[in-house]
């Protein structure tokens, strides 16, 4: 089964779930398709365990990591590892937490944030909108950088920041007073940095969640 999962994450890591079939990952193994059946019955089956597997990965870096006596930078600290997970590896997006019957460790992975909220004055409701946030986030921001890239950024002409410059300086011709918002963040977007957005989102995110379980600041 191991090596089974190993090789469906690669196929997964090369060019997503479209291109992992039972045919491609016999062949990749090369063994027979009706074998494949003794581990899985079908392709959902194989994407949540695949999906599991690799959040395998992603649960040891976490439970490793020291518990401090801020549970909100422990939840941060959570939080970073999962979206820099998706990010290597987008597909998990479409995945995480599909079926948490099949993908025990995504499971456990939910936990282990969640009890970082119990360490909080949180109401349990409270506690699952929190930790539903933090997800939200990680998830979604890390799928949208995952998102199919155009053609002319992958062939490498224009770069990444001539890509942004060139809407950039469209939004800058546009009437100041329709969208001044546009005009008030336009250098910032030019320039912007992805992984950064992120940590801004989830540091606002977080910074509510201090808020509202009265925590203080961190010291």
């Amino acid at each position: 089964m191991e090596a089974v999962l190993a090789a469906a994450v690669a196929l997964l890591d090369e060019a997503g779930g479209q291109a992992l079939t039972f045919r491609a990952l016999a062949a990749r193994l090369g063994t027979g398709v009706g074998t494949l059946y003794w581990y899985v019955s079908n392709k959902d089956e194989l994407l949540d365990r695949a999906t599991d597997h690799a959040i395998g990965g992603v649960l040891a870096v976490i439970e490793a990591q020291p518990e401090s006596d801020d549970p909100i930078a422990d939840l941060r600290a959570m939080a970073v590892a999962l979206f820099d997970a998706i990010v290597d590896r987008p597909w998990l997006a479409a995945y995480f937490m599909r079926n948490t019957e099949v993908q025990t460790n995504t499971l456990r992975l939910y936990e282990k944030l969640g009890q970082q909220t119990l360490r909080l004055d949180l109401t349990p409701r409270q506690r699952f909108h929190a930790v539903s946030a933090i997800a939200g986030v990680v998830v979604g921001t890390a799928a949208d950088l995952g998102m199919e890239i155009p053609q002319e950024l992958l062939d490498g002409d224009p770069d990444r920041d001539a890509y942004l410059g060139r809407f950039a300086d469209a939004w800058r011709t546009l009437d100041s007073e329709d969208f001044p918002f546009v005009h008030e963040i336009v250098d910032e977007f030019a320039g912007h940095d992805d992984r950064d957005q992120f940590l801004a989102a989830l540091d606002l995110t977080l910074a509510g969640l201090r808020l509202q379980a009265g925590a203080g600041p961190v010291k």
